[in-house]
């Protein structure tokens, strides 16, 4: 699989800062915040696993085959453009960041996220971009295995009917159709499929720092945040 930031120097004052976090909590938000005020890269994990999952679906392939799945990685180009103001995910040159947003390739990301040759190569391009300039990433499992030693780690965590509520706001501004009863139940299966895979499972790591969103606006996680990376 081809990434961008494959040229950057190599610097001695890089630090991650890792956010997991299940859907809805507002680890994007927040990140994109961060990556702002620390006036350093974003990286958006799951947009890599959405674009490989839309392409998929756009070739009829089957989620369950590892070996199909691998092999449409090892053949694909996908592109993180832009920064905290504006990321494109690019697949294969084309502009597919709204697409990756839709419910359909939402519902269908985690069969692919949960192979794990994939997870690899995924995961060796992740630690790439972090290895050579100071980044803000947020994922599943950015705090357990992909930054094990990340400078500061958070976990982001929120009830889920506050979650769907957010997801649904979300949708809705892009105007899309949504039935919320179907939206929190899909939200609550997702919640299960990301705690119990078998690879990559959303956990909280034992030295991440633990924040409930749910009473929060995204301006105070952010200071919660920032307490902790400045001290």
């Amino acid at each position: 699989m081809a990434c961008c930031n494959s040229n950057t120097r190599r610097d001695e004052g890089i630090r991650v800062i890792a956010i997991d976090g299940p859907a809805g909590a507002g680890k994007s938000t927040v990140a994109k915040r961060l990556a702002s005020i620390l006036q350093c890269a974003y990286l958006d994990t799951g947009a890599m696993y959405r674009a490989l999952t839309l392409k998929a679906l756009r070739q009829g392939i089957n989620l369950d085959d590892e070996d199909k799945l691998v092999e449409l990685a090892n053949k694909t180009s996908i592109d993180l453009e832009g920064d905290f103001e504006k990321l494109k995910v690019f697949l294969d040159g084309e502009d597919v960041s709204e697409e990756i947003r839709t419910l359909n390739v939402t519902n269908h990301t985690f069969y692919v996220a949960r192979a794990p040759r994939v997870r690899e190569i995924m995961v060796r391009w992740q630690r790439s971009v972090g290895s050579k300039k100071s980044v803000v990433v947020e994922g599943r499992d950015v705090t357990t295995v992909v930054f094990p030693n990340a400078y500061r780690k958070f976990y982001l965590d929120g009830n889920v009917e506050e979650r769907a509520k957010r997801r649904i706001k979300e949708l809705e501004a892009k105007g899309q159709m949504v039935d919320a009863a179907q939206l929190l139940k899909d939200v609550q299966e997702r919640d299960e499929k990301d705690l119990t895979r078998k690879y990559g499972a959303l956990k909280k790591a034992d030295d991440a720092i633990y924040i409930d969103s749910t009473p929060l606006t995204a301006e105070q996680v952010v200071e919660e945040m920032l307490k902790h990376i400045k001290n």
